[in-house]
């Protein structure tokens, strides 16, 4: 991990968003995920996925124009992972200017030409022009996330570029920790990309007090075998010796 400057990139769906639809009573319904349907579980979600993924503004033309000094002062993912195991993708950003920055944004991308070619954040596009939907997670993300640490709601607008994570304006000083619950769904060895913006129409920009603009990534390896796992009822994949499996933040 290193929170030094990334080029993200931009790129409509897919199943890496996995709707609260797969169980009954919120407090303590649970249900067994074998082995061969952790892959299952991303493309069981296609439909139920684009119902739930709201679109936001591409741009806003009354955004303001200038440099916005943020830093970076936490960055957290797991390097090693399993097939259904799921982890916490934490980034902290500090706004040390002045202003108020206008729209914080969040892009992510699976570093790579397959990653770079994929529509959504979490995956890859597979090359082979046969396939109808190319885009192939490598994670899911539970429903009602991302979102900033100590909010009950959800945050992170999901905008017309399904790579680019809205959590709305920073004040000068402010500090906020965006979070993300990934479960990993694709075996293999793979870089995950991040970048912050400060606006979402392009005149609003962020840089760190060295002027490049903030951003980082995760080399993660991801392995075959998997742990013994539940889906609970908020789309999320746990281990169940896990004590307080499900709860998370």
């Amino acid at each position: 991990m290193s929170p030094v400057g990334a080029k993200g990139v931009g790129g409509p769906w897919d199943p890496w968003y996995v709707p609260a639809a797969l169980g009954g009573n919120r407090t303590s319904r649970r249900r067994s995920l074998p082995r061969a349907a952790v892959a299952a579980l991303a493309t069981a979600t296609l439909a139920a996925s684009i119902a739930a993924c709201g679109g936001g503004s591409v741009s806003n033309a009354d955004e303001a124009t200038g440099k916005y000094l943020v830093k970076v002062v936490e960055a957290k993912f797991p390097t090693s992972q399993r097939l259904g195991e799921t982890s916490l993708l934490r980034i902290g950003i500090r706004n040390t200017g002045r202003r108020t920055i206008p729209a914080l944004t969040v892009l992510v991308s699976v570093a790579g030409e397959e990653g770079e070619g994929a529509s959504i954040p979490f995956g890859i596009r597979d090359p082979n022009p046969e396939i109808a939907q190319p885009d192939r997670p490598v994670w899911t993300l539970a429903y009602h996330y991302p979102k900033r640490d100590g909010s009950s709601t959800p945050g992170g607008t999901e905008n017309a570029n399904q790579k680019t994570f809205d959590f709305g304006p920073l004040k000068a000083g402010e500090t906020t920790t965006a979070i993300w619950k990934l479960s990993a769904v694709k075996a293999g060895a793979f870089t995950l990309l991040y970048g912050i913006d400060a606006g979402l129409g392009g005149r609003a920009r962020a840089v760190t007090a060295g002027g490049v603009k903030p951003g980082g990534s995760f080399k993660v390896r991801i392995a075959s075998a998997t742990p013994n796992t539940v889906v609970t009822d908020s789309g999320e994949v746990v281990e169940l010796h896990k004590k307080g499996a499900g709860k998370g933040k």
